[in-house]
């Protein structure tokens, strides 16, 4: 496939499948894609790891209502997050990404026969975030699906490349290692707080115009940017023990490590490096911030920023024993379990 120009295709009423197959293939690049050998055209992609490696493979849904609001955010950060999502998961393993697969099932509304300009271009505005965050991450489009449906769905596929043997694990943390966090966490919940009161404020179907003094805020929600160069930063120098992304929230996501682990763990509360924006409540279990949290051994000296990213020291891993909580929170009048409140599809009480 050669390379195209990522700009914008100018808007046209769709014709169909294959019109809109045209335009998503005119609009991937292949510019920064030494992994891939053959992209869209073909019945499958072909892909060419680095001896040595084996391959990473995570999948991520987005769903209309579920994981974002059409009245709220805007198509571009759509795009965004759905690729967001799946990069960081490849962060965490400290992976390359090689290749994105998109399946999209699509009102029919958004691709043909609309009649505003401005309903039919919100796929071109959906593609504009996530061959943007594509590019700047060198991960080639390489295929995908086209479905109609009811409802706005999108399904990546994200395939990664990481050292044999080397990736990292939620498993390998053991009692004695020390906690650590990339950035600042709670702001995504913080920004999707904001954006609804926006929103509300004056109700539309369209989202609501963003303003620039409140940019910054939004930023963690509508951008979040996957941790990647400091994950393969992870392995490369041999850190961290194990790690995870923060995408349902510290409390839950550290859940999963003390569960695969075998071990418990406890954070100081006056350590969390909390978004200025935050409360304490929404950087334990607001989700969504895609920060990377991992272990690492006593003995290691973690630096404090790792390619341009604060990294900071936040608890520590302790051994299970009868009566101590599997996770707790040390605070300024004691310390006290730790219990997962962060997302959860299909939890009870959700609707």
């Amino acid at each position: 496939m050669p390379v195209r120009s990522s700009r914008t295709v100018p808007f046209q009423p769709a014709a169909g499948e294959l019109d809109l197959i045209g335009r998503i293939r005119a609009r991937a690049s292949r510019a920064a894609a030494p992994g891939l050998r053959l992209g869209i055209g073909d019945d499958c992609a072909l892909l060419s790891p680095r001896a040595g490696e084996e391959i990473a493979v995570t999948t991520d849904l987005t769903v209309s209502g579920r994981h974002f609001e059409p009245a709220w955010h805007p198509a571009e950060a759509v795009g965004h997050r759905t690729l967001a999502r799946g990069l960081s998961d490849l962060a965490a393993m400290g992976a390359r990404p090689l290749a994105a697969f998109l399946s999209l099932a699509l009102p029919l509304k958004l691709v043909q026969n609309a009649k505003t300009r401005s309903a039919a271009a919100w796929i071109d505005r959906f593609l504009d975030g996530f061959i943007a965050l594509a590019e700047a991450t060198g991960t080639p489009l390489a295929g995908g699906d086209l479905a109609e449906s009811p409802l706005f769905t999108a399904d990546v596929v994200l395939v990664g490349a990481v050292r044999r043997g080397r990736a990292l694990l939620r498993s390998g943390a053991r009692a004695g290692d020390l906690l650590y966090v990339t950035g600042s966490i709670g702001g995504s919940a913080t920004g999707l707080a904001r954006l609804r009161a926006l929103a509300e404020e004056k109700p539309t179907n369209s989202p609501p115009r963003i303003p620039a003094r409140l940019a910054a805020m939004l930023a963690p929600h509508l951008a979040p940017q996957p941790r990647l160069a400091v994950g393969q930063a992870l392995v490369r120098r041999r850190l961290a023990s194990a790690a995870i992304d923060l995408s349902d929230g510290l409390s839950s996501d550290l859940a999963h490590i003390c569960d695969e682990s075998g071990v418990c763990a406890e954070i100081d509360a006056a350590a969390l490096p909390v978004h200025p924006a935050a409360t304490l409540k929404q950087a334990l279990n607001g989700g969504e911030d895609y920060e990377l949290l991992f272990t690492a051994p006593a003995v290691t000296r973690v630096p404090r920023s790792i390619a341009g990213v604060p990294v900071t020291c936040i608890g520590r891993i302790l051994r299970t024993r009868a009566g101590r909580p599997q996770m707790a929170l040390k605070t300024a009048s004691g310390t006290e379990p730790l219990v997962p409140r962060g997302w959860q599809h299909f939890a009870p009480g959700k609707s």
